[in-house]
């Protein structure tokens, strides 16, 4: 890993009232945001307890970004979910769920909620 020493930074922090617990057990840690992520390489985790609160903190050898795929942002108008309510017999939830997932395609989303209903019958 790197060349830290855990022990003296423990022991360093004790005398400040950080107690500090190592996780081992860790073997990635991935950052979420909205459009990537950000992935740790090879990292050391450990909790540093300051009172109240937590401090998570990650050594690692390097940092990778990942672009997400970005879903196009779909608007469903009620009259759109009204007909696929009136053509599958769907409740209003299940026709906009098909709606989204369909990306707004109408006869894609009757075909998805025939399907499903075909297939519990």
């Amino acid at each position: 890993m790197l060349p830290i020493n855990v022990k003296e930074m423990k022991k360093m922090l004790k005398k400040y009232g950080i107690d500090v617990q190592e996780l081992p057990e860790v073997r990635s840690v991935i950052l979420y945001a909205e459009n990537y992520e950000i992935v740790a390489k090879d990292p050391q985790v450990a909790v540093l307890n300051v009172g109240q609160q937590k401090i998570i903190q990650i050594i690692c050898s390097g940092l990778e970004r990942r672009e997400k795929e970005r879903k196009p942002h779909v608007e469903v108008s009620e009259e759109d979910i009204q007909f696929v309510m009136e053509q599958t017999g769907a409740s209003r939830d299940e026709a906009l769920e098909a709606l989204k997932k369909s990306e707004g395609d109408i006869a894609k989303a009757i075909l998805a909620l025939q399907e499903r209903k075909a297939g519990t019958t």
